[in-house]
């Protein structure tokens, strides 16, 4: 069986939200274009962003309500503007009711004056993506009506999905659930030109696809029995891990866990639409807690922390082998951190699935850490660090001193200043693939970390100015990526 990484490459760790522009959130807008230009004179080949599905107001991709829907905050309102569904000249928006009002009006000039090219477009965009759409659009137009409560506080017969009253409230709602249809079509339509124009420049695009979904979401109340809920909708456990290196009490992340039963009775279809929508999209995906394919930690309802959870069992074998019918090699890499089992490590070399390798967590113990350079594997993609990482140069200004000891001397006392050296010690891991997140290439502090795991203020809300990019960086990495050989397309 192949591997998915068919060629030594780097690639840049970079979500759209944090691109500059001239509103509240990063967009596919032509910040997108500029950024995948620097890639490219870089030498990098691969965009490796987080998941793009709907976000509430802590703006994490990892709770989302939708599976299979793209975040409306990324579309470009110049972009649509361009489509001439906004005035040229609209104002920048400062927060998402804005940017929610500006689509409003856009949609409003759509459904009168749609050219007959974009009717066509967009009623084949709506057909060919209905096994989706079509639950999603449902959920956000009776949330709508329903003062946004979650859908297990809907009233029963909607919460339940009664045939006659969804279809009688489903009518009420109709030129809402139309307007999420445009939505939708937009979003495509700006991250496909994306992807083409990425395409053109030897740029592919990794995609992250969480493995549990959020309880207020599409997916969970359009299909209630693949999921573990009681008769109200309330989950009887939920999603998380164990006390780690991220928290000593574990973490509770609340999701609703599979009804893995009645997944895999199903053929894992669930599932296989999901993947395969995010193909559509980008080249690989990296799967978030791929362990939990194997086992994954189940905490009781009643608990406020995840110490008191345990592992149960996930039929990952069958469902990778379900999944392998339709591709060859599987187009996965495996987030395989945390606690990890000889067992979860089967699952992942029985498909030949590339791990992650993490410098940060590279030179806290001894020669034998699986992190260190020396014990990288081929079929392995190498980080600097991860979304959940401070960033390279915040983790060196706070590790104590024993620790800053053994990286300098398992570096040979580099003369570069940090972050530098553990860039450099990435391109030259073994490992196929190595991804730098663009703070490291900025050189910036804890300041500007994504994400600090256990904790919700504060968060993915990280945005990059062209002003902090160094006149000289695309050359330098350019240069790094040909002296480490990354920068080619050899098999």
């Amino acid at each position: 069986m192949k591997t998915p990484l068919n060629r030594r490459a780097s690639g840049v760790l970079l979500h759209p939200s944090s691109l500059p522009g001239n509103s509240f959130h990063g967009s596919f807008g032509e910040d997108a274009y500029r950024f995948i230009d620097f890639l490219a004179n870089g030498g990098f080949h691969y965009w490796q962003i987080l998941p793009t599905g709907p976000t509430d107001c802590n703006y994490s991709p990892y709770q989302s309500s939708s599976a299979f829907a793209g975040n409306s905050l990324f579309i470009s309102l110049d972009k649509v503007a361009e489509m001439g569904f906004l005035n040229r000249d609209q104002p920048s928006c400062s927060s998402r009711k804005e940017h929610h009002r500006s689509l409003k009006q856009a949609f409003n000039v759509f459904q009168n004056n749609k050219t007959p090219q974009q009717r066509e477009e967009f009623e084949h965009f709506c057909q060919a993506e209905e096994y989706w759409l079509n639950g999603y659009t449902s959920f956000q137009a009776i949330k709508n009506q329903q003062d946004q409560k979650p859908w297990y506080e809907w009233p029963v017969d909607l919460r339940q999905r009664k045939k006659e009253a969804l279809n009688a409230t489903l009518n009420e709602v109709e030129n809402e659930r139309q307007f999420y249809r445009f939505v939708q079509w937009l979003y495509e339509n700006q991250w496909q030109d994306i992807h083409r124009y990425a395409k053109e420049k030897d740029i592919e695009k990794i995609g992250d696809v969480a493995i549990f979904v959020a309880h207020d979401s599409a997916d969970v109340w359009e299909h209630q029995a693949l999921f573990n809920l009681d008769e109200s909708g309330q989950p009887f456990a939920v999603a998380g891990v164990p006390p780690d290196y991220f928290s000593a009490t574990g973490q509770r992340w609340g999701n609703p866990l599979y009804n893995w039963p009645a997944i895999q009775a199903d053929d894992f279809r669930w599932w296989k639409q999901r993947i395969a929508h995010t193909l559509k999209q980008v080249s690989l995906v990296r799967i978030d807690h791929f362990r939990g394919f194997e086992a994954y930690w189940e905490i009781p309802i009643h608990e406020e922390t995840a110490i008191n959870g345990h592992w149960k069992s996930a039929p990952g074998e069958a469902f990778f082998n379900a999944l392998s019918q339709d591709y060859s090699p599987l187009p996965i890499i495996a987030e395989d951190l945390g606690i990890i089992t000889p067992e979860v490590e089967a699952l992942r070399d029985r498909f030949k699935l590339p791990g992650m390798k993490i410098l940060q967590f590279a030179f806290d113990s001894d020669s034998k850490n699986p992190y260190l350079p020396h014990n990288h594997t081929k079929n392995s993609v190498v980080f600097t660090g991860t979304h959940d990482n401070n960033t390279s140069l915040g983790w060196y200004n706070n590790l104590p001193q024993t620790v800053q000891k053994n990286l300098f001397e398992y570096l040979t006392y580099p003369l570069q200043a940090m972050p530098w050296p553990i860039i450099n010690s990435a391109l030259a891991s073994v490992s196929q693939l190595a991804i730098i997140p663009f703070q490291d290439l900025l050189e910036l502090n804890e300041e500007h970390r994504m994400n600090t795991p256990g904790t919700t203020e504060g968060n993915w809300r990280w945005r990059f100015s062209w002003s902090d990019l160094p006149p000289e960086l695309a050359k330098k990495c350019l240069h790094l990526n040909n002296l480490y050989g990354r920068n080619n397309s050899s098999c």
